[in-house]
């Protein structure tokens, strides 16, 4: 990326079954990891999907999932550093 725009994405599933989505905000140029299904699905409808769900930044409803290579700061390509992260 040209910019120098850093995210951390975490990839996995959690100890209640739930998984992380990477999102793109068109609004505040950011990228944010949604918890998405397993328990917390079950208990709070809106968390089974990323449809309908709030950017976590600043409050867009014009979320999208993220694509894992374009830069929402700049357009340019985005790397990966090649670090794993874990979550449980």
């Amino acid at each position: 990326m040209d910019c120098g725009y850093e995210a951390e994405i975490y990839e996995g599933k959690g100890l209640f079954g739930q998984h992380i989505t990477p999102v793109s905000c068109p609004d505040c140029h950011t990228i944010q990891n949604l918890v998405v299904g397993g328990v917390i699905g079950d208990v709070a409808p809106s968390f089974r999907t990323e449809m309908g769900r709030l950017c976590l930044h600043c409050g867009s409803d014009r979320i999208v999932v993220w694509n894992k290579k374009t830069c929402p700061k700049c357009g340019g390509n985005m790397r990966d550093n090649e670090k794993d992260e874990f979550w449980t």
